[in-house]
């Protein structure tokens, strides 16, 4: 018996066995020691890398919200999809939360990067855009007092994307949105006739220069429109030298009239998965906003 060791530890055991009578050649006995060495490094490494596909998970799950809140008259839905191979925390993030009685906050965000560093400014963005939304802040303060926490992380800081918004239903069944969208791929909005366009403009990014001059932009969305909010994952996605990009993101879009949020989601979804052959290598996002007309006992 040979005892397996790994990083001073031993892990196990290699039991070799043959006729009592008959004993082991030298060089069998050596190759046994090496392969005894090999096996117990190989043991250890898968162990180390479950612990830290575990704790990777664990981590990924406590960046985004446990649930998709219902908001009156709006049909969320959100398909999240992370690179990789488990091992790594991603950069990008969603959230829907309540702001104040009757009005509720949404976010998709790309932090650049993956790993713990991006994991700590996902974690800052999460958590400060739900706290200063809900200290009556508006949308550009928001993104404006987020910009300078980030900014103050130092070399430990990452620049950040974010599509940040302000939804009111109101009584007729129409949704009011108030959104900024900081570097990030533009919303778009899809209306009942198939008609897709942009539903922001785009404005800097967070966590490069200290004042940002941001403007939130307001709409309405009426019954049957959908709003789409996706992270670069998706418009950037390639096969050789084709991306799908804005436009191609658009032309499907155009296609998912009619259907629920959690249908334009996974359409979104495939489309993405069957343009290229390839496992993605980028994490994605996918939010769909639908409005469904006046909440019920209105």
């Amino acid at each position: 018996m040979l005892p397996l060791v790994a990083r001073n530890r031993v892990i196990g055991m290699l039991t070799l066995g043959k006729a009592a009578e008959e004993r082991f050649r030298r060089e069998i006995l050596e190759l046994a020691e090496d392969l005894s060495r090999r096996a117990a490094l190989a043991l250890d490494n898968a162990r180390l890398y479950s612990e830290r596909t575990a704790i990777s998970r664990a981590l990924q799950r406590s960046l985004l919200p446990p649930a998709v809140p219902r908001v009156p008259g709006v049909e969320a839905e959100v398909i999240y999809r992370a690179a990789g191979e488990g091992n790594e925390v991603g950069g990008d993030f969603y959230d829907i939360f309540p702001i104040r009685e009757g009005t509720y906050g949404f976010a998709i965000g790309d932090v650049c990067g993956t790993g713990p560093e991006a994991a700590a400014v996902t974690g800052l963005a999460r958590h400060s855009l739900r706290l200063l939304a809900r200290e009556g802040f508006s949308a550009p303060e928001v993104l404006q007092r987020l910009n300078a926490a980030i900014l103050d992380e130092g070399d430990r800081g990452r620049f950040l994307t974010l599509l940040y918004g302000e939804m009111t239903p109101r009584e007729d069944g129409s949704v009011e949105l108030r959104t900024v969208c900081a570097g990030h791929p533009l919303p778009l909005r899809l209306r009942p006739d198939g008609t897709v366009s942009p539903a922001a403009s785009p404005q800097p990014l967070l966590g490069v220069i200290d004042e940002l001059d941001l403007e939130a932009e307001t709409f309405v969305l009426d019954p049957g429109d959908v709003l789409l909010c996706v992270t670069d994952g998706v418009t950037e996605r390639r096969d050789g030298p084709r991306m799908l990009g804005d436009d191609g993101l658009a032309e499907v879009l155009t296609t998912c009239t009619g259907l629920t949020a959690g249908a334009v989601a996974t359409r979104i979804l495939r489309a993405v998965e069957r343009f290229a052959a390839d496992p993605a290598s980028d994490d994605m996002a996918i939010l769909a906003l639908r409005v469904l007309g006046a909440p019920a006992g209105r």
